[in-house]
């Protein structure tokens, strides 16, 4: 029982994070078009990263398509640590680790709803 309400907290904690940096990434904040536009990505690679980060959060909701929003939200912080690293951005891979993790942690736990 404990698990599962840890779990629906961590559920509710990645699909606010999925949303608002998602939601950066399509509406284009400043912000976002700096950080990707550094590792070479256009405006445009950037909304779709976003739309493929909020379609992620949506399936993480649901525990028939939990175990894949988790494994495209896990993968999409993968390369977001990869770029980092490749441009010897150490500071932002480390800050990034810990929301690559989460999924993984989430995949092991599975949807509190789930039977």
């Amino acid at each position: 029982m404990v698990l599962k309400v840890i779990n629906s907290i961590l559920i509710l904690f990645s699909v606010y994070m999925g949303f608002k940096h998602g939601w950066g990434m399509v509406s284009a904040e400043p912000k976002m078009l700096e950080m990707f536009g550094k590792w070479g990505m256009n405006k445009n690679a950037i909304i779709i990263f976003g739309a493929v980060g909020i379609f992620a959060t949506v399936l993480i909701l649901f525990p028939r398509t939990f175990f894949l929003g988790n494994f495209i939200t896990a993968a999409s912080l993968l390369l977001i640590v990869a770029l980092c690293l490749q441009q010897r951005d150490f500071k932002t891979a480390l800050i990034e680790l810990p929301f690559m993790i989460l999924p993984l942690v989430m995949i092991y736990l599975k949807h509190p709803l789930a039977k």
